[in-house]
């Protein structure tokens, strides 16, 4: 999975932050950690205990896995702590990590991380389509849920996640200043996931003019 970079502005938070190191990725993968990071984005700097009540996991618990996540760079200590309280806050606004490797010890913990972030996308979205029936009807009707199967190529589908994250480019600011959020604007979770189906088998290629194949292969006229 990956994330365009850019270097950051003036003293803004950095765009992204790029794992490559196997460890610092099995790190991510766990669902804990995961969540708060995505928690520090959206709502930090907060303590271990306020992480605590966010997640309900135990205070303890929190503070190991955030030192952990310091530790890969993911997050870091934020100032205005008082005594032994100390705020995280995230490093940046995404985690990239590579989307091919020829070290197989990075590409199998890549791959891992994958799945990790699948099964965290599709609980979430599970929860939301259970309790969707409560929103009100201006955004039951503007939510999104559905597939498309297209043949493209290689370059074709990088070249459409490119105009994808294009599109959203212009209302990321709005996640760090609210006041360029408009009225009635509400925190909306985007997926992007496009993937090789291997439920279609692939199509044989053609025969090549002059070689016979369908008649004698597929049992038709033999001369």
């Amino acid at each position: 999975m990956s994330q365009s970079n850019e270097p950051p502005r003036g003293g803004e938070t950095p765009r992204s932050v790029r794992l490559t190191d196997p460890r610092a990725l099995r790190a991510y993968a766990h669902p804990t950690r995961m969540t708060l990071v995505g928690l520090l984005r959206r709502s930090g700097p907060f303590t271990a205990t306020r992480a605590a009540e966010l997640t309900g996991e135990s205070v303890a618990s929190c503070s190991y896995h955030l030192r952990i996540l310091a530790k890969y760079g993911l997050v870091e200590v934020a100032p205005g702590g008082r005594g032994r309280e100390k705020p995280w806050r995230a490093t940046a606004q995404f985690t990239d990590w590579p989307e091919y490797s020829e070290d197989p010890a990075v590409a199998e913990a890549a791959d891992a991380l994958n799945v990790a972030v699948a099964e965290r996308y599709f609980d979430r979205v599970v929860r939301a389509m259970e309790s969707r029936h409560r929103l009100p009807r201006v955004w039951q009707e503007a939510e999104q849920f559905g597939d498309s199967l297209v043949y493209l190529t290689p370059e074709e589908l990088a070249g459409l996640g490119e105009r994808m994250d294009a599109l959203l480019r212009p209302y990321e600011d709005r996640e760090t200043d609210p006041a360029l959020r408009p009225e009635g604007a509400r925190p909306v979770s985007v997926l992007r996931i496009a993937f090789l189906d291997r439920e279609i088998p692939e199509e044989a290629p053609p025969a090549e003019p002059g070689t016979g194949r369908d008649e004698d292969e597929e049992g038709g006229r033999r001369g």
